[in-house]
């Protein structure tokens, strides 16, 4: 992706259903109140704000004892596959405004589809405390939001959600960072489909720009598409304490800043959620903030770019 070049579509998601807890459906508006339009437009980025998915819960799909809110969740899905795609195909770079994380069923496939057409493999860097590599079978809340990525891989089918047969991601290009809260379950999925697993002890080991060269030049060597996924509890709490399902020790400020900043500078991103901002929970907007000022790393800002005040 040209960041300059590429304009940029906001898609918000007010979606919370697959939580399992109210107050995610308010993240797209706190990150519009928090300036993440005017801050892409500041850069230099053309942006298009598209505003919020609305769709009517699919009365085709059943009520499913282990996926929670499956109508509502179902819906988002489908209509966000739909509208990554067109965006994606026409040229454009789209940016999901979420709403919990199981809007990346949708998101993921969308771009999925899209990969598949242009014959590239779409890789995917999962920035979260969770891996969401549970299924109906394995979830032990049934709360979709812990489903997508196996969802995405074709390992937690929901049947009906999305047409059978639709273009998957391999678990092998999937990458997650800031690993820290695994069901044993879900430990043995992801290494049994090998899913590439980055967690806080080998951020710690190895440190982030080492792990970060390792995925970027894989996905570059592949000559592949990229999609980010940012979950606010990749950060520790206290830097932003407006999730759900906060847990300590988490990625700090600076290390999620250069992740952002690679990322850049080597413009293999093609889409980006920003995931799991409850608003309710947070302190005075400060995780909304924090998350625009991440995208606007990832859109070319850099620290030293921003004024400091004055001692």
């Amino acid at each position: 992706m040209n960041t300059q070049s590429t304009p940029v579509t906001l898609i918000g998601v007010p979606l919370e259903e697959g939580s399992g807890r109210r107050g995610a459906a308010m993240g797209p508006t706190a990150l519009r109140i928090a300036g993440i339009e005017t801050t892409l437009i500041e850069l230099g980025h053309r942006v298009t704000d598209s505003g919020d998915l609305h769709p009517v819960p699919a009365a085709d799909l059943p009520e499913h004892p282990h996926a929670h809110n499956l109508k509502i969740v179902g819906a988002f899905t489908r209509a966000l596959e739909a509208k990554v795609y067109d965006v994606a195909s026409s040229g454009g770079f789209p940016l999901i405004l979420g709403g919990d994380h199981s809007l990346s069923m949708g998101s993921v496939s969308g771009m999925a589809r899209h990969a598949a057409e242009v014959g590239r493999p779409l890789f995917v860097l999962w920035l979260d405390a969770h891996s969401d590599f549970n299924s109906p079978a394995t979830s032990p809340s049934g709360n979709i939001h812990g489903m997508p990525v196996a969802y995405y891989c074709g390992e937690a089918e929901i049947e009906g959600v999305l047409p059978a047969g639709r273009p998957l991601v391999d678990p092998t290009k999937v990458f997650q960072v800031g690993i820290r809260s695994v069901d044993p379950r879900e430990r043995e999925e992801i290494r049994e489909h090998g899913v590439n697993v980055f967690d806080m002890r080998s951020l710690d080991e190895q440190g982030v720009a080492a792990i970060m060269r390792k995925v970027l030049d894989t996905v570059s060597a592949a000559n592949g598409l990229l999609h980010v996924s940012f979950d606010v509890d990749f950060l520790d709490p206290d830097i932003a304490p407006g999730v759900g399902t906060t847990v300590p020790g988490g990625a700090t400020y600076r290390e999620a800043h250069l992740i952002m900043e690679m990322l850049s500078d080597s413009s293999l991103v093609s889409s980006l959620d920003l995931v799991e901002l409850n608003p309710f929970l947070d302190d005075r907007g400060k995780s909304a903030r924090v998350l625009v000022e991440m995208a606007a790393s990832l859109f070319g800002r850099r620290i030293f770019d921003r004024p400091t005040r004055a001692a």
